[in-house]
This record gives structure tokens, C-alpha cells and sequence, in this order.
């Protein structure tokens, strides 16, 4: 995630390492230099998702078509100047940035009840200061970018890696994201997503030589630089003594700097008065507190070696450090497990890798009220459904007991303190003949076994004796209505009016652009509604680990969020359910609509019925506004700034 206040630090105190460029002019030059390979620009896609996602509303659960149309125009204009982009994604969470990714985590969770504060407080969406990217934007990004023919790595290892080493190894363009990281690695120019202008093509390139001159530091030295300044391996806690020892022997050379850049200046000249040896970097080491782990600072170093690259401050032995070892897959199957790693780096997959490799998976936060005692989290209603799912890709490690291997999962949910993973056992599926093997599911072809994989892929949602009913419904169709099943069994507070919002959403999503639906206006937001909808998105995406590790039975494009959701209109059903309203008025007095969700709601009244559950009616619509609310809007703007989060050092 880059080196605190160094972003700021370029921008404010070294202007000459920022250069604003036009990136049509640079890739013509490009092609003057380099006749045999197009301008290439790799994109740090978690750098830029913020960036992307720009529809207005963004707390009821994504404007997943008005976002798929800003990816599409993104794409225009760089295919419009013949720059050709690559895009990659983080694939897994490495050891090394676990401590740091669950403190992320749990600052997240306070900033997620700050929203749910607001929503009750004001039943309005914050305002931008208090942004949080809809759940599964991540995820379903990559996928978006895949159906858009663009070419989509999920890494196998830190992303910023991956992202630098690419751009080193085939002479890219240039690097687009939001990360100081870049500065420090010694590969292709570092373009900035934040200062990005579509219109005009361009945007500020920071230059890691320029940086280096006004430091008085040398290229091979930012690594050390990064390291002692703190990163996502140097805590910053351990190095705040030798901070004050380098600002006390370097004194501030302008008081217009503030102490975050008296620092950085400090650090930088006392690098560059220490010998560049490994017995200086042995020095620093035995300086600072770095308790029992000595070789923290020498892995911080080596973590900025890209492939082919040493460092005069690490032995000469040391390079390429991060190639990747050897595997000890979990999975025994050396074809299946090769053919799950190639589906990941083409992000064709959904945590199956990661499963099959390590035995360890995660996932980051969800927009879920904690006070909300009748909706448990998402991590813990969709665990019955992974722990089947687990069983499937597991099957070949059972132990001469039946006993399935562990599964470790990182997955954010309040009273989740997170200090260690959930142990998470498999659960084996009861269809009759027994799991499949992934040989079976994943290599063998015929209709026969298409039917097999979508009877497993139904079974893992306990609802194997309905394969024949779900194959007379649209892919689609049949999605929905397998989660939402799912959902009403697992949660009692599932009610009749939620279920017909639900309906009349899916059906009413058919066939509205993204334009009409970036035109509907709310008059409040129900919280209850926010975490219905996030709740419904991590359905999908555990819908597509399902369709993963079954073999596709489903399209996966069938599963994407912008052909069965929008959350403002789910938001607009569901008040209008809970008021009440008549059905006319819930199917927007499209007649040709009555029957289709009268056909939809009673086969998921049957199969809950089956089950022993029997949806009740809830209205829970007191205090709704009917009207527009525009006035309340206006009242409300003044009272939502003392909600914004305090302002964060830039990266």
C-alpha cells in the first residue's frame, strides 16, 4: 500500500519528480521506438477500482450497470490513442501482509458502523467523504474486464509485485495506479490513476530518478529508503526512535514542511552518509527494535528485487527473490491442480486456487450492520455453502478415517477479532453415488456429466432434488432463485414483503439501461435494505466459487451483478413492498409481468415449504417517505459533515 506521506511529499516538496504527460504523445514515441510491440500500460486494478466506481449512489448495494459502462468507457479511450492495457488483480493475501491486512480490516469495520449510523440516523446515503466501495466491487471487477476482452491477471503472489515485475520484463509504457511502492521498485515509468484526465489523455508520471536527486539518494537505495520509512513489512511503531534520532542530526532545512516531511528529508540524508553495504544494513538491524525477528529489515529490502535485480545493500547472492518457490499444493492431482492455477492468473476462477493450494482463503469487508441482530453476517450465513464447496475440492485428500483437511478462513464479521483464521471443517454433499471426483467435474465431457456438475453445484445449497425444476428456468432466473431459497432457509427474518421485493426487482432489472437506472431517485435509504443488498452480492460471489469449483455448469456471465442487480432499484422495491404497495404499482404496471413473478414467488414459497419454512409477512414500512424528499436532502447536506472520516496521509 505504498510508504505513508510520501505521496504527499513528491507532490508538495519535489515537484520536479512530477511531470504532467499526455499519454497518446508518449505512446506514439513508444511506437517509434519500440515498431514491433504496441504501447503497453499495466494497471494496478485495487489501485484504481475507487477511481472507477463513480455512479452517485454507492451504499445500496452497487450501480453495477452505470459501473460496467464507466469500465467500458475507461477502455475507449486508451484502445482511441492504441494503448493496450493489463490489468491486475491481488490473487492472494501473503503471509508477510496478513498482520497489516486484517488491521485494515478492522479499521474498516468502525468506518462501516459510522455508515449505518448515518443510514438510521438520517436514512440518507453519506456523503462522498465517507465512501465505501460496494461489496464484491473487487471481485466482479475483474470478471467485468474479462467480458470486456481485456486481458486480466489475478497474481499469484502481491499484486504491486506482480504489477512492477510485468511492466519491468516487457518493456511496458508505463505503470497506472495509486501506489508510492512504484517509486521505489526500479521498473517501468509509474502514471497516476488519481490525476488521470480521459478527456485529454493525461496525467502525472512521478519519476523515481528525480526523486532520487533531490534525496541525494541513489535508484538502488529506495528499497532501504521505503523499509526505514515503514511499509507493509517495517511497522511504523518500531522505527519512530530512529526517526527523532535522524530529524535531531539533520534539522529541518524549511519550516513550511510538516513533521511527516522533516522525516522523510531526515531518513534520506541518513542513508546517504552511511557506507552502501550489507554491514550497514546488519548495523541498522541490531539499532532498532526489532525484537526476535533480526532479518526484517533485509526481507523489506529484498521484497523491492525484482526478477534479475540485486541490491549493494543485501549480499550478492540475493536476487530474484520473489520467483516462485516450488509449490506444496494441498492438492494431490498435479493436472487438476495446473489447471486451477491457469484459470486463476486468467481470474476465470473464484478462490478455488486458493483452496486447492494452501488450504486458506479470505474476504474483506461487507456493508452489514453489527446492531442489526436479525441479520447474521454474510461470512457466516454463506459457510454451510463454502464448507460443501470445500468438500468437493478436498475430496481427494480425505484420510483413512473420511477426515477432511482444515480450511483456514480470514472472513470479516462483527465479534470476529480475526488474531487467527477460522478453522473451517468440509462438509461432505448427500447426493447419491457420492461427491464426484474434480476429474470427473472438471475434465470429463458429455451432457451426462453437465447434468452432474449442476446437480452438484445445486447440492451445495441443499437443493439437489430440484435439478429437473431449476433446468426449465433461465440461467439467470434459476441463479437468483437458488439464492434466494437459500437465503430464506437460512435466515428467519426473511419475510413475505422481502421476497416479493426481491421478485419484482429481478423481474422489473430486465431490459432498463444504465442510463435509466443512474436516472432513479430515492427518497431515503432503508439500512435494512443497504445490508439486504450487500448480503445478495456476496450470494453471487459465492455462487461463482460454486460454479468454480463444480466445473461451470452455470455461464459465468449469467452470475454477474449487472445483468441481476442494481441497488437502487432493489432499495425502491423494498420500500415500496414494505409500504404495502399494490402489485400493479411493485411491477411498474407492467401486466406481462403479474404472472412470471407469481410463477417465480411460488417456486420459492414450495421449495421453502419442502424445507419446513413458511415465509411470513413482516411490514416493516413505518416512517417510509413517498414523496421525493428533496427538501429533507437539502436540510440533511449541512448535518453530514460531522459524519466524514478524518482526512488520511495520501499514498
Amino acid at each position: 500500500m505504498g510508504i505513508k506521506g510520501l505521496q504527499w511529499f513528491v507532490a508538495n516538496a519535489c515537484p520536479d519528480a512530477c511531470t504532467m504527460v499526455n499519454l497518446k504523445e508518449m505512446a506514439e514515441k513508444h511506437h517509434i521506438s519500440h515498431p514491433d510491440s504496441p504501447p503497453v500500460i499495466v494497471v494496478d486494478a485495487m489501485g484504481c477500482i475507487r477511481h472507477w466506481y463513480t455512479p452517485e449512489s454507492w451504499v445500496c448495494g452497487g450501480q453495477w450497470q452505470e459501473y460496467l459502462a464507466n469500465l467500458q468507457d475507461f477502455i475507449k479511450a486508451f484502445m482511441a490513442v492504441d494503448i493496450k492495457l493489463v490489468f491486475c488483480f491481488d490473487g492472494v493475501i501473503e503471509q508477510k501482509k496478513r498482520d497489516e491486512w486484517v488491521k485494515r480490516r478492522l479499521k474498516n469495520n468502525k468506518e462501516i458502523a459510522r455508515i449505518f449510523e448515518f443510514l438510521k440516523s438520517y436514512r440518507q446515503q453519506p456523503g462522498r467523504g465517507m465512501f465505501f466501495i460496494p461489496s464484491g466491487l473487487a471481485t466482479f471487477t475483474r470478471f467485468a474486464l474479462k467480458s470486456l476482452g481485456q486481458e486480466t491477471i489475478c497474481s499469484l503472489q502481491e499484486a504491486d509485485y506482480e504489477v512492477a515485475s510485468f511492466g519491468m520484463q516487457n518493456n511496458c509504457m508505463g505503470i497506472l495506479g495509486q501506489d508510492t511502492d512504484y517509486l521505489i521498485y526500479n521498473t517501468s515509468p509509474y502514471f497516476s490513476i488519481n490525476n488521470l484526465c480521459l478527456d485529454r489523455m493525461v496525467t502525472v508520471m512521478y519519476s523515481r530518478e528525480n526523486l532520487c536527486h533531490a534525496l541525494g539518494l541513489n535508484i538502488t537505495d529506495l528499497p532501504l529508503f521505503a523499509c526505514l520509512l515503514g511499509n507493509d513489512i517495517v511497522p511504523e511503531d518500531i522505527l519512530e526512535g530512529f526517526w527523532r534520532k535522524c530529524v535531531a542530526s539533520c534539522p529541518p532545512k524549511s519550516q513550511s514542511y510538516d513533521k511527516r516531511a522533516n522525516v522523510i528529508l531526515a531518513v534520506a540524508s541518513y542513508i546517504s552518509r552511511i557506507p552502501c553495504s550489507y554491514g550497514s544494513l546488519k548495523d541498522l538491524e541490531e539499532m532498532l527494535p526489532l525484537a526476535s525477528d533480526k532479518k526484517l529489515l533485509y526481507r523489506g529490502v529484498e521484497s523491492y528485487l525484482l526478477p534479475g535485480q540485486q541490491s549493494p545493500w543485501l549480499p550478492p547472492i540475493v536476487s530474484n527473490s520473489q520467483i516462485l518457490k516450488q509449490e506444496t499444493a494441498i492438492c494431490p492431482d498435479q493436472e487438476i491442480f495446473q489447471l486451477a492455477k491457469e484459470q486463476h492468473i486468467r481470474a476465470e476462477n473464484y478462490m478455488v486456487y486458493n483452496v486447492l493450494s494452501k488450504g486458506e482463503v479470505e474476504c474483506s469487508n461487507t456493508l452489514e450492520d453489527e446492531l442489526d441482530t436479525e441479520l447474521p453476517g454474510q461470512a457466516l450465513i454463506y459457510r454451510p455453502v463454502r464448507q460443501h464447496v470445500y468438500s468437493v475440492l478436498l475430496k481427494s485428500r480425505k484420510d483413512t478415517c473420511g477426515a477432511y483437511p482444515i480450511v483456514k478462513e480470514w472472513f470479516v464479521y462483527f465479534g470476529n477479532p480475526m488474531a487467527q483464521p477460522d478453522l473451517v471443517q468440509p462438509i461432505q454433499l448427500d447426493i447419491p453415488g457420492g461427491t464426484p471426483s474434480l476429474r470427473t467435474l472438471w475434465l470429463t465431457k458429455g451432457p451426462e456429466v453437465q447434468t452432474l456438475r449442476y446437480s452438484v453445484f445445486l447440492a451445495c445449497f441443499h437443493l439437489q432434488d430440484m435439478v429437473e425444476e431449476f433446468q426449465l428456468l433461465d440461467a439467470p432466473v434459476a441463479a437468483i432463485c437458488c439464492l434466494l431459497i437459500y437465503l430464506t432457509l437460512q435466515v428467519d427474518s426473511i419475510s413475505l414483503e422481502d421476497l416479493n421485493a426481491f421478485v419484482a426487482h429481478t423481474l422489473c432489472l430486465q431490459g432498463k439501461s444504465a442510463a435509466q437506472l443512474a436516472g432513479l431517485q430515492l427518497a431515503q435509504v432503508d439500512s435494512r435494505a443497504v445490508q439486504l443488498g450487500s448480503l445478495f452480492i456476496r450470494g453471487l460471489t459465492t455462487l461463482i466459487m460454486v460454479n468454480s469449483a463444480c466445473g461451470f455448469p452455470i455461464n459465468m456471465d449469467d452470475l454477474m451483478p449487472w445483468k441481476v442487480f442494481d441497488g437502487k432499484l432493489f432499495q425502491e422495491k423494498y420500500q415500496q413492498s414494505h409500504r404495502g404497495c399494490s402489485l400493479e404499482e411493485l411491477l411498474e404496471g407492467s401486466g406481462s409481468l403479474h404472472t412470471q413473478f407469481q410463477n417465480l414467488k411460488s417456486f420459492i414459497c414450495k421449495a421453502c415449504v419442502v424445507k419446513k419454512r413458511t415465509i411470513q409477512s413482516r411490514r416493516r414500512g413505518n416512517g417510509f417517505i413517498t414523496g421525493r424528499g428533496h427538501r429533507d436532502q437539502r436540510r440533511l447536506r449541512g448535518q453530514r459533515r460531522r459524519f466524514q472520516l478524518a482526512p488520511r496521509w495520501p499514498r
